[in-house]
């Protein structure tokens, strides 16, 4: 059955489905980066809500600002902006079509539609899932990153930006002209304090054309921080199967595991769906949230990812089932991460290792370990180095810590152990590959990458146990090296 809203009735009986009528929705939220990640977590909550018959004038047009973006807006307005929903538990499944997305934006150079959309006062949320790295930051002061070419294009031309902040500002420019007043911009990607770095981003941007702008956004505006956290493996053709073999042809279904959260700082300037009522946790301070989920799970995926594609292990599930990967994963995790984070309600860093654990190796979520190993040059200093420097401030242990820098310098020479070739992984994948191929005869020369790791290079502790393990991996093997860790 070819997914539309004139067909929802006639889906298999065992399928959940809207119950709300779609025609009486009304939007509230604009969402800029229409991927997997946000439809199977913000948009199913607000789903959720809709089927309680509440935040029926807060449903989600969708926008991209990049040219990629078509493609997903032309699959998902054909089948009326709904998504088919696969559940994949380890035991169990289920299967549910939501439909709280009800447009789609044409994507256009300059973002016209983009602005011009946000601009309306209907628009309350202006909420974003555009990866780690897409927030301009300097990798080495942390940063607004004010000379990237996309940010000087939006500086010099304010009304047809490139990039989602440029029509923000441009969108704010015409909400405060024109009594509009302002929205909420709410990050939904995994940075420690995602909405900080939103509020960084979006007002240094407009002070660089419009200083007076940038001061009425920054004092009327409001940014959130959030942690959002479900698994949610990228669209392939098992992915499309599971949706035929449900009775549903859907050009973009989703698989996600049994498993989300969300906590969100409850700062919002023109109000709210109440989100609370399906099960997100609102919080005045939801930073030790943020460190546990960064540190343990993000960090965790880099952890087992680099030794999983040099050592051609396909799934985050093999890796947990790999005799030393896993346990890499385990001594990791509880003795270099855990004594740096303090528990939240309901959990202990302790037992958050376990809950990973358990996700991780659930079999039915077909994660590849490319997915997770991407964009190495992002996730490995927001997700992995700050529990290094935090162990060598306590001078606590970080030899693991620095087997996966060492292992991710090895899969960045390109290749892997048993000879096939990593295809490029990262933006940055030729500055990487051309570093480590060096620093198979001089280790020193990875960690001058200061980009990416600042000042660690001199830290005799960290630097001799990189040194260390690079040269094991490259004489004897990754799993001589794992498995000289696991003795230690």
């Amino acid at each position: 059955m070819k997914l539309s809203n004139k067909t929802l009735g006639a889906l298999p009986a065992d399928v959940l489905r809207p119950t709300f009528d779609r025609a009486r929705l009304t939007p509230g939220i604009v969402h800029i980066g229409l991927g997997n990640f946000h439809r199977a977590h913000q948009a199913w909550y607000l789903h959720r809500l809709m089927q309680r018959g509440q935040a029926l004038d807060w449903a989600i047009i969708g926008a991209g600002v990049r040219p990629y973006d078509a493609a997903m807006r032309e699959r998902l307005m054909a089948q009326d902006c709904l998504t088919t929903l696969i559940e994949l538990g380890p035991d169990t499944s289920a299967v549910e079509v939501i439909g709280s997305m009800i447009d789609y934006l044409p994507i256009e150079e300059g973002n016209g539609p983009l602005i011009a959309r946000m601009a309306r006062p209907d628009i309350r949320i202006v909420a974003l899932t555009v990866t780690e790295s897409g927030y301009f930051i300097d990798p080495a002061t942390k940063g607004f990153n004010a000379g990237h070419p996309d940010i000087l294009h939006d500086a010099a031309n304010p009304a047809a930006p490139k990039t989602a902040f440029g029509a923000m500002v441009a969108a704010l420019r015409l909400r405060r002209d024109g009594g509009a007043g302002p929205f909420t911009g709410l990050s939904c990607d995994n940075l420690q304090g995602n909405g900080d770095i939103l509020r960084q981003t979006v007002v240094s941007l407009a002070r660089l054309s419009d200083p007076d702008l940038a001061g009425w956004i920054d004092a009327n505006c409001t940014f959130p921080n959030s942690m959002v956290d479900c698994i949610v493996p990228a669209t392939g053709p098992n992915e499309l199967a599971l949706a035929r073999q449900s009775g549903i042809e859907d050009a973009s279904p989703v698989t996600h595991e049994d498993f989300r959260q969300w906590v969100i700082e409850d700062d919002f300037c023109a109000g709210r769906p109440d989100w609370s009522a399906v099960g997100a946790q609102f919080t005045t301070d939801v930073h030790d949230f943020e460190m546990m989920k960064i540190r343990i799970l993000n960090g965790g995926h880099q952890v087992i990812s680099v030794a999983a594609e040099i050592l051609s292990v396909a799934t985050i599930a093999e890796c947990m089932q790999h005799p030393l990967i896993g346990r890499l994963f385990q001594k990791v995790a509880r003795d270099e991460v855990v004594p740096h984070l303090r528990p939240v309600p309901g959990m202990t860093p302790e037992a958050y290792v376990d809950l990973i654990h358990r996700r991780f190796a659930n079999p039915r979520i077909v994660d590849t370990t490319r997915r997770v190993a991407f964009d190495g040059s992002s996730r490995h200093p927001g997700f992995v180095l700050p529990s290094v420097r935090e162990g060598l401030a306590a001078g606590a242990p970080i030899g693991g810590l620095a087997l996966v820098e060492a292992a991710w310098a090895r899969m960045c020479d390109g290749t892997r152990q048993d000879g096939s070739i990593i295809e490029p992984n990262d933006p940055n994948w030729s500055d990487l590959t051309r570093q480590a191929k060096l620093a198979r005869n001089s280790a020193s020369v990875w960690l001058d990458m200061r980009q990416i790791y600042g000042d660690l290079a001199d830290a005799p502790r960290f630097a001799d146990s990189f040194a260390r393990w690079l040269g094991i991996i490259w004489d004897d093997g990754l799993e001589a090296a794992i498995s000289a860790y696991l003795d230690s």
